[in-house]
């Protein structure tokens, strides 16, 4: 749901792990960031030549983010947010996303898409797939 419509409380919860895991990422918490994300996630970013087929690969990636190029999340602001329940135990989360980060070049910001999916592990919701996209030019 989008804008002021009235969400139910499976819609809410998800909100609430999105929300978990991009506040995780504005501060640059790397425990509390791939805690929201299953074990067996996997992660297609428009800015890396392959797909990521696991939690531990992208952790992988990161931290040689953070060794070779001084990879660190300087803030992060998630915008026209929609999620879309399918079936029980899945759900997927759209929005718009500006991050601004900073590298041995400089800082830099970014605007992109991003879809998750998250799906249900007992009580709560982990991500299970990322997939990031650069917005279009204005």
């Amino acid at each position: 749901m989008q804008g002021d419509d009235p969400m139910n409380p499976t819609e809410q919860q998800v909100l609430a792990a999105a929300d978990v895991l991009i506040d995780a990422f504005a501060r640059h918490d790397r425990e509390a960031y791939f805690a929201a994300f299953a074990p067996e996630a996997s992660f297609v970013f428009h800015h890396v030549d392959t797909p990521l087929r696991s939690r531990e690969a992208y952790e992988r990636r990161w931290r040689e983010w953070e060794r070779d190029d001084g990879f660190t999340v300087l803030g992060c602001e998630s915008r026209e947010r929609a999620v879309q329940l399918v079936g029980e135990g899945t759900a997927i989360f759209t929005h718009a996303v500006r991050t601004r980060l900073r590298t041995r070049a400089g800082e830099d910001q970014l605007d992109e898409r991003e879809t998750i999916v998250f799906a249900r592990a007992g009580r709560h919701w982990l991500a299970i797939h990322e997939h990031l996209s650069p917005a279009p030019a204005a």
